[in-house]
């Protein structure tokens, strides 16, 4: 059900654009970026992000607000990213060119690509692992060899099997969804856990992290777009609304099904006819994992430009499908917890540099030079976020937690801070700052000689 712009060759046939250098045909409305942004977030993920939310407030009710609160400040973040792509007619990390410099994109481009390999795998897994609670756990790997292909297929050439797609799977997606939904609120809620209940705010730090993890991909997709507008509105409403929606079914699930985050996929399955509609949403979740492998080729393209896109998916499609044979989703929420220590940071400092510092003009050709300001901004928001929530990986939440203890004198972080409002704060604040001494700077060298 996605959609991917395209171009008529000679032969009359049509094809994303295969090398960097290709420019980017402006063929989306809003209504395609709605449909393909809404399909990104309807995700079996979801309903797991979501039971983790549940776990993490002990409410049903704050952790719906959760839900909203996380998904709509991710949703804008996303939104901001996606007018990178319909501006510069760049792919996402390209366009950071604009932000850090031809060779200071490297960073977040490796960050980027290591992050959607990461997500590719785990999309590849939660289909293994919903086909297994449908059928049988001795065929898992078969059909992580099944979707890994099907995601690389679709990545190498995908307007084919997205047209498909688009054209049957929307209708029995949204019955599917508006099932699950009759079939969950039928059951009586009961009282959620409290042996997990770290608080409100680090529940919104996983929605929002979840949500935000697709901006570094967002301009991939509306460098296509026929206008800002459409672009922005696009990917803001149709993700965010559908991450609301599908993390919501997880809350809600914990609630009357009695269920988690490591089993709530199981639990939906158990429904009278659950197997049939997640088997629709199993199907409509390898789009998802395409995703990713087509983003990471993107973003590969920052490095490798000149290289056939086509080769990379094939590269990135092995790779993900590998590990996905290797790994499970044990560490999800850490995952997640870092994906949003350094993307929400670094792009709440590239929309305020790109909307207010430098005003919609970035350079993002092979020329454009280092910027030590908005480098310098990005790290002010990654310390923001890991002394509000430094998360409990070995060898790494130590030293963040023993430089907490000391900044709040020994003391817990105050309930009311939140890790990616406060990261968000910092991070565009020192962006306009310090964008504004760089100006100040370079004016004031200009006028000198």
């Amino acid at each position: 059900m996605t959609t991917t712009a395209v171009r008529d060759d000679a032969q009359g046939s049509t094809e994303a654009p295969l090398v960097l250098t290709t420019d980017a045909p402006r063929t989306l409305g809003f209504l395609d970026q709605f449909t393909l942004w809404g399909n990104f977030g309807i995700s079996l993920f979801g309903p797991v992000t979501g039971a983790l939310v549940a776990a993490y407030t002990g409410s049903l009710v704050k952790g719906l607000i959760a839900v909203v609160v996380g998904c709509g400040i991710g949703a804008l973040v996303l939104g901001g990213a996606a007018v990178f792509g319909s501006q510069t007619g760049a792919p996402a990390m390209v366009s950071l060119r604009g932000l850090f410099g031809r060779r200071g994109s490297v960073a977040p481009t490796v960050l980027n690509i290591a992050q959607n390999v990461g997500w590719a795998t785990m999309e590849i897994i939660v289909i293994s692992q919903a086909a297994v609670a449908v059928t049988s756990e001795r065929w898992r790997w078969l059909f992580v060899l099944l979707a890994g292909a099907i995601a690389t297929v679709m990545a190498v050439r995908p307007l084919g099997s997205v047209k498909l797609l688009r054209k049957f799977m929307v209708w029995l997606v949204l019955i599917a969804s508006i099932y699950l939904f009759i079939a969950v609120l039928s059951k009586p809620v009961h009282s959620l856990p409290q042996n997990e209940v770290f608080g409100f705010w680090p529940a919104v730090d996983l929605a929002a992290a979840g949500v935000v993890s697709f901006a570094p991909l967002a301009a991939d997709y509306t460098r296509h777009s026929r206008t800002n507008k459409a672009a922005f509105g696009g990917s803001a409403l149709g993700y965010g609304l559908a991450a609301i929606v599908y993390y919501g079914l997880g809350v809600l699930a914990v609630a009357t099904l009695q269920t988690n985050s490591t089993d709530v996929i199981t639990a939906l399955v158990t429904l009278p006819a659950g197997a049939i509609a997640l088997f629709v949403l199993l199907v409509d979740e390898v789009d998802e994992a395409y995703a990713n492998v087509y983003s990471t080729t993107m973003a590969a393209h920052n490095l490798i430009g000149h290289i056939d896109r086509r080769w990379i998916s094939v590269v990135i499609g092995v790779l993900a499908t590998g590990l996905a044979l290797l790994v499970d989703l044990g560490n999800y929420t850490q995952f997640l917890y870092l994906i949003g220590s350094v993307f929400i940071p670094l792009f709440a400092v590239a929309i305020a540099d790109f909307f207010v510092v430098s005003k919609m003009q970035w350079d993002v050709s092979d020329t454009a030079r280092f910027r030590w300001q908005p480098t310098l901004a990005w790290v002010f928001g990654f310390v923001a976020y890991q002394l509000v929530n430094p998360g409990t990986v070995d060898g790494w939440s130590p030293f963040w937690l023993d430089l907490q203890s000391r900044i709040f004198n020994g003391h817990a972080v105050p309930g009311w801070l939140g890790a990616t409002y406060t990261s968000i704060v910092v991070s565009m604040l020192a962006a306009i700052a310090f964008g504004r001494l760089g100006r100040q700077g370079s004016v004031g060298s200009r006028s000198g000689t």
